[in-house]
């Protein structure tokens, strides 16, 4: 029987990633019992704190100590706020954490818990996901993490995290897929009513302008670029304007922003793509020449590569004139 630790971390904890993955691998072991198989699994909800008041004190964990959990095979770190003191205050639960894994546990992150799990070291040159709202955190503070926001869920080396807010459904359903089988996760999403195919949390990112960087050139740069969507911009004559080299800026531009001029040109674009898509009665054709495409066919490559949706699917989903018609 595989032992399963869904940890209580010391801080401000979504309760509903750590009630919702009890509920559905409990779920999931219940069915698996009802097929004929013996139970798979023995999950618990452990940590350092003896309890946990949670949303202004309306509800409260009483874990069990980790310290009576010597081994387990598989440990579940929840969504928690991230703020500077997290990692200090739980650093007794992040050296649990490093020597699980090194006795052989598998471990599995949900959002903002990729700090937590981040802190150990572990994620070093590995995948990782967390909430996109979190990427240049996350970046800032474990740069030798291959971070990955625009999945939804990541699997290396028996490492798993995925995006934010309630994609850990989706991260739960692909553990029960591994720990039990297929058909036992599709039935989990049918009586839990999860889409199980989700693989992204593109479509959900809203792109930060990134201006928070002090370099005052590229500030300029930026202006230039989202005042000007319509014209064909040329970075070269933009940077002799002023007054860098091409090479120069784009070395600038990519350490202030993340993005090289052209991914910054075209994540705008896409950004005013969809508000326009979500807000008004406007085509395809009309918001494209809005943010300056000719080529529908380049305009719904760039779309869908940054949304993972194309135009006129996200404009189906989130268009206010037909949501929840």
């Amino acid at each position: 029987m595989k032992q399963v630790t869904i940890i209580v971390p010391e801080g401000d904890v979504n309760l509903s990633s750590i009630t919702g993955s009890f509920e559905i691998l409990s779920g999931a072991n219940s069915f698996w019992q009802k097929m004929g198989h013996p139970s798979m699994m023995e999950i618990r909800i452990a940590g350092y704190v003896a309890e946990l008041k949670l949303d202004h004190g309306f509800f409260s964990i009483y874990p069990v100590s980790l310290n009576e959990i010597k081994k387990t095979d598989l440990l579940i770190i929840p969504s928690v706020s991230y703020d500077a003191d997290l990692v200090e205050n739980n650093a007794a639960l992040i050296n649990w954490i490093t020597a699980q894994y090194k006795g052989g546990a598998e471990v599995a992150s949900m959002c903002s818990g990729a700090f937590l799990l981040a802190a150990t070291g572990l994620l070093d040159g590995k995948s990782c996901s967390t909430h996109w709202n979190l990427s240049a955190d996350f970046q800032r503070l474990f740069p030798h993490v291959n971070l990955q926001p625009e999945k939804l869920i990541t699997s290396e080396r028996g490492i798993y995290t995925n995006g934010g807010g309630y994609s850990f459904l989706n991260l739960i359903l692909f553990l029960v897929a591994r720990y039990f089988d297929r058909e036992t996760a599709i039935y989990c999403s049918k009586i839990f009513q999860i889409d199980i195919e989700r693989s992204s949390q593109s479509p959900f990112h809203i792109f930060q302008m990134q201006k928070n960087h002090g370099d005052e050139l590229i500030s300029q740069a930026q202006t230039y670029i989202e005042e000007n969507l319509q014209e064909k911009i040329s970075f070269e004559e933009l940077a002799s304007k002023l007054a860098t080299s091409r090479r120069n800026f784009d070395r600038r531009f990519i350490k202030a922003t993340g993005n090289t001029p052209v991914e910054y040109l075209q994540r705008v674009k896409v950004e005013v793509a969809k508000s326009t898509l979500e807000k008004g009665r406007k085509s395809i054709f009309e918001v494209m020449m809005e943010v300056g495409y000719s080529d529908d066919k380049a305009f719904r490559e760039i779309f869908k590569k940054i949304t993972g949706l194309s135009p006129l699917d996200y404009k189906a989903k989130y268009n206010k004139e037909t949501a929840w018609a």
